[in-house]
C-alpha cells in the first residue's frame, strides 16, 4: 500500500514485480489528478493502460480515448472481475478513497491513492491490515502488525501470550450472541403479530384437516395458535442459548495457559483471574471452563441448531398458508400492481411463503455444518474448521434474518376470505354433524346401531354424489326423508351450527395468547413494532 503523487509515480517499484512501467494498469477517476498521473504514465513505453472506471460514461470515454484505452466501466467491482489489472489507480474525492481501496485489496490488486488515504485511524488500520494480510495470509498477525504501526511503543507486547483464536473465537462468541440477540427481537415481533392475527380470528370456524382431508372444525385464530406455538418453543431454545453463551477466554494454544504461567513466574491465581476479567470487559459473566485452543464447536452447532428450529417453524407455516391460498380461504399479501405469473397473467402466487421455505430450506441443511465440524475435530485443534464456519454461521444469521423478515410481513398483511371458508365448511359439515344427529335421534328414542348402519349407507351415497357428479351434499335430504331418524330438515338444519362443531377452540386461543403469550409480549413491550417491507 502507497499514497503517492503523480510526480513520482513512474519511478515507483513493487516487491517481487517489474517496474511499473512494465505493468498493465487502471485508473478510478477521470479529474484533473487523473489526468496527470496519466501523462507521467505515458512517459513508460511499455505501460498499458486497460480500463478506466468513471460514473460518468461518456466522461470514461473521452479520458480512454485520450491515453490509448477502448476499455469504460461505471463499476469499479466489474472493472476487477473483468480487466484484472495488475495495479489500480484512485483519484476520485476523498471521502470515496477507503471504499474504492478495500475494494482493490480484496480482489487481490495493489492499489495506488492520492491523498489522503484514508479519513481515520480506523480505517487506516483496515488498510494496513489488509495490506498486510496479502503478505503474511494471516488475519490475525495482520491486525497486530497495523495496531503495532499505529501504536510503536504498544508493539513489543501486543498479543503477547496469545494465540489467534483468542481474537477470532472471542470476536465469533460476541458476535454470534449479539446476532442471536436481533433475531430474538424479530421473533418477539412475528409473534406478537401473529398473536393479534390469532385474538382477531379465534371465533371464526373453518374445517380443520387430518391427512389434509375435512375433520372436525376448528377455527382460524385456533390454528394460527399452532404455528405461534412452534415459535414460542423456538423462542424458549433461543433465550436458553443466549443465557449459556460465555466467551473462549485466553487459554493459549492448546488451552492449558501455559503462556501465562511462565509470564507471569507461575502465579496460578493471577492467572485464574484473567477470564474473569476478561468476561468482564466484553459484558459477559463467564468464560468456558475448559477448551482445547478453541471453543468448543458444538457451540456452533447448538446455536445453527437453535436457527434450525425456527426455520422449521416457518417453513410449516408456509406450507399451510400455500394450501390455504390454493383453497381461496387465506392468501398472502399481493400487492396492487404485483404480477404473478408472466405467463398467467390471473396468478395470485404466494411467492412470499415459498421464499420462507427456500431460505427455510439452506437455515436447515445448513445447520449440518457445524455438526460435521465439532464431531470432526482432532484433539485440541484443526484448522479444517474455519473456513466452513466463516460461511455457516454468518449465511445461517443472514438467511434468519430475511426468514423472520418475511414471515413478520406475511402475517402483517394476511388476507382472509370468510365467504369461502363457510362455503367450504357448509359443505363438508353434514357429514361432522352426523354423530349429533344419531345422538338427537336416539334420545327420541331410536336404535344406535341401527342408525350408525344408515349413516353409514347415506354418507356413501352422498359422498358419491358430490365426487361423481359434482353436485352438492345432500346428506341432510336424505336423513330427513329417513323416517328412524324422526327428525325434519328444519331440526337437522338448527343442528347446523358451525360454532357448535368447534370445540373449545376460542377459549384454547385466548387461554393460550393471555396465559403464555401475552406476558412474553408485555415484558418486551419496548422491541414491539417491528415492520417489514418486502421488494422483491
Amino acid at each position: 500500500m502507497i499514497m503517492i503523487d503523480r510526480k513520482t509515480a513512474v519511478n515507483v517499484e513493487w516487491k517481487g514485480r517489474n517496474r511499473m512501467k512494465e505493468t498493465r494498469w487502471a485508473i478510478v477517476g477521470t479529474g484533473y489528478i487523473a489526468n496527470e498521473f496519466a501523462k507521467g504514465m505515458q512517459e513508460a513505453a511499455a505501460a498499458e493502460l486497460v480500463a478506466v472506471v468513471s460514473r460518468s460514461e461518456e466522461n470514461g470515454k473521452t479520458f480512454a480515448q485520450r491515453y490509448g484505452c477502448d476499455t469504460v466501466y461505471t463499476e469499479l467491482a466489474e472493472m476487477l472481475q473483468n480487466a484484472r489489472p495488475d495495479i489500480v489507480y484512485i483519484a476520485i474525492p476523498n471521502d470515496c478513497h477507503f471504499s474504492y481501496i478495500m475494494t482493490v485489496l480484496e480482489a487481490g490488486i495493489p492499489v495506488l491513492s492520492e491523498k489522503p488515504m484514508v479519513d481515520n485511524r480506523r480505517q487506516l488500520d483496515a488498510v494496513l491490515a489488509k495490506a498486510r494480510e496479502k503478505e503474511v495470509r494471516h488475519d490475525v498477525m495482520s491486525h497486530v502488525y497495523a495496531y503495532g504501526v499505529q501504536c510503536p511503543n504498544a508493539k513489543g507486547i501486543i498479543h503477547l501470550g496469545a494465540t489467534s483464536c483468542y481474537v477470532g473465537d472471542n470476536t465469533d462468541i460476541i458476535i454470534m450472541t449479539e446476532a442471536l440477540k436481533l433475531v430474538r427481537s424479530k421473533l418477539i415481533n412475528v409473534i406478537a403479530e401473529l398473536s393479534a392475527f390469532a385474538m382477531k380470528y379465534k371465533d371464526l370456524p373453518t374445517l380443520a384437516f387430518t391427512h389434509f382431508q375435512p375433520a372436525q372444525p376448528t377455527t382460524v385464530g385456533k390454528r394460527a395458535t399452532l404455528w405461534l406455538h412452534d415459535l414460542m418453543l423456538d423462542l424458549e431454545d433461543l433465550e436458553y442459548v443466549i443465557s449459556t453463551m460465555k466467551l473462549l477466554g485466553s487459554k493459549g494454544t492448546t488451552g492449558t495457559q501455559a503462556s501465562f504461567l511462565e509470564l507471569f513466574n507461575g502465579d496460578h491465581e493471577t492467572i485464574r483471574k484473567i477470564d474473569g476479567k476478561i468476561a468482564e470487559k466484553m459484558g459477559f459473566d463467564a468464560c468456558y471452563p475448559v477448551s482445547g485452543q478453541t471453543y468448543s464447536r458444538k457451540i456452533d452447532s447448538r446455536v445453527l441448531n437453535v436457527l434450525s428450529g425456527i426455520a422449521q417453524s416457518a417453513h410449516k407455516f408456509s406450507n399451510d398458508i400455500r394450501l390455504l391460498q390454493h383453497l381461496k380461504e387465506i392468501e398472502e399479501p399481493f400487492e396492487k400492481h404485483q404480477i404473478g405469473s408472466s405467463a398467467m397473467a390471473y396468478k395470485r402466487n404466494p411467492m412470499r411463503s415459498e421464499r420462507i421455505a427456500s431460505l427455510a430450506d439452506y437455515v436447515m441443511s445448513d445447520a449440518m455444518n457445524p455438526a460435521f465440524v465439532a464431531s470432526t475435530q482432532w484433539f485440541e485443534r484443526t484448522l479444517d474448521d474455519s473456513a466452513n464456519k466463516r460461511l455457516s454461521v454468518p449465511e445461517g444469521f443472514l438467511a434468519i434474518d430475511g426468514i423472520l423478515d418475511l414471515y413478520l410481513n406475511v402475517v402483517d398483511g394476511l388476507v382472509v376470505y370468510p365467504k369461502v371458508i363457510e362455503a367450504h365448511l357448509m359443505r363438508e359439515l353434514p357429514f361432522m354433524a352426523t354423530e349429533n344427529i344419531m345422538m338427537d335421534a336416539v334420545k327420541a328414542g331410536g336404535d344406535r346401531q341401527e342408525l350408525h348402519e344408515r349413516i353409514r349407507q347415506h354418507s356413501m351415497a352422498a359422498g358419491r354424489v358430490v365426487k361423481e357428479e359434482g353436485k352438492e351434499n345432500d346428506l341432510l335430504e336424505r336423513i330427513a326423508a329417513d323416517s328412524a331418524f324422526g327428525m325434519t330438515m328444519e331440526q337437522l338444519q338448527a343442528i347446523m351450527k358451525p360454532e357448535n362443531f368447534v370445540g373449545r377452540s376460542p377459549e384454547q386461543t385466548v387461554e393460550f395468547i393471555t396465559e403464555y403469550v401475552q406476558p412474553v409480549l408485555d415484558e418486551n413491550k419496548d422491541i414491539l413494532g417491528m415492520k417489514a417491507e418486502i421488494n422483491v
